[in-house]
């Protein structure tokens, strides 16, 4: 990754640490006065987004470090290990959510200023929406698991605050303590699901999981492209860390290629899988003609 897009998605990181601590203390103090669960475990669910994002403003950091001796590959696994942390920070939040609100709805309470609670959450929901927006479109653009796993945790606080205020309005307005609980858990289960989605993409690459076989079928055509100028090409691997991507594979060539021609056709299969994959680490090794496996 670029030094200077590293120093924006940095900054980006930055603004939602500074928007997390602000809502975590509002929904806290709130939830503390109206004396809501929902509003506390929102408070909770924020301070795990609070977390995420410092833990992604340090994993960018480490991710972006060129590769050195001790890290041949670079660091790029770093986003994937905090997106893994962060999933399961959310599943945490979402156990302790739940176990709470099971409390509080065999043990109703009245809730008190309903409406600043309310006032709290859609406030707290329009930050979180904005903010993850900008950071969504970041991290698209740079494939960055762990930008996309703080995107995710400030779009779950969008509905889960908005679902919490609804709570709070329809409490206000029918007397019926038992939905906040209820909202509560139902906020839990939504937040678990959706870690549930991201952990499967940033877990697989810790486990050097192979590119999707659509990723694959399109590194294979690319090299295919090329055919009338090599015999085959076997032993094809793949694998991605962070926002990078590896891929290695044999070429059998003519036994009658010189090494500059070799060379040429190499690079030009390297350039087109760049232009598919811009961050892409392309290894081919050349073979001789006797190395063929197919006949």
């Amino acid at each position: 990754m670029e030094a200077s897009h590293v120093e924006k998605h940095k900054n980006l990181t930055i603004l939602s640490v500074i928007s997390n601590f602000v809502i975590v203390v509002l929904k806290l103090i709130i939830g503390f006065l109206t004396g809501s669960v929902a509003v506390i475990s929102e408070g909770i669910h924020s301070s795990m987004d609070l977390f995420a994002s410092i833990i992604t403003f340090f994993s960018l950091r480490i991710s972006g470090r060129p590769a050195d001796e001790d890290h041949p590959y670079g660091h790029g696994k770093a986003e994937n290990i905090a997106g893994t942390i962060e999933t399961l920070l959310i599943f945490v939040a979402g156990i302790w959510i739940i176990t709470e609100s099971i409390d509080k709805f065999f043990n109703p309470h009245e809730i008190r200023l309903p409406m600043l609670g309310i006032g709290v959450m859609v406030l707290g929901a329009l930050i979180n929406f904005v903010v993850s927006r900008i950071i969504k479109r970041a991290a698209d653009k740079a494939n960055s698991v762990a930008m996309k796993s703080n995107a995710l945790h400030l779009y779950t606080d969008v509905f889960t605050s908005l679902g919490i205020a609804f709570s709070l309005l329809l409490v206000h307005l029918t007397g019926w303590l038992f939905l906040d609980p209820i909202i509560a858990i139902l906020t839990a289960i939504y937040i678990m699901y959706e870690a549930f989605k991201l952990l499967k993409e940033s877990f697989p690459p810790l486990m050097d999981q192979r590119l999707s076989r659509k990723e694959e079928a399109e590194i294979k055509r690319i090299i295919l492209a090329h055919q009338d100028e090599f015999i085959e090409f076997h032993d094809f691997r793949s694998r991605r860390a962070g926002a990078e991507e590896y891929i290695d594979f044999h070429l059998v060539v003519p036994s009658e290629m010189t090494i500059e021609t070799a060379h040429t056709l190499c690079n030009e299969i390297e350039k087109e899988i760049y232009d598919f994959y811009s961050k892409a680490q392309v290894l081919i090794h050349l073979e001789p003609e006797e190395e063929r496996i197919y006949s």
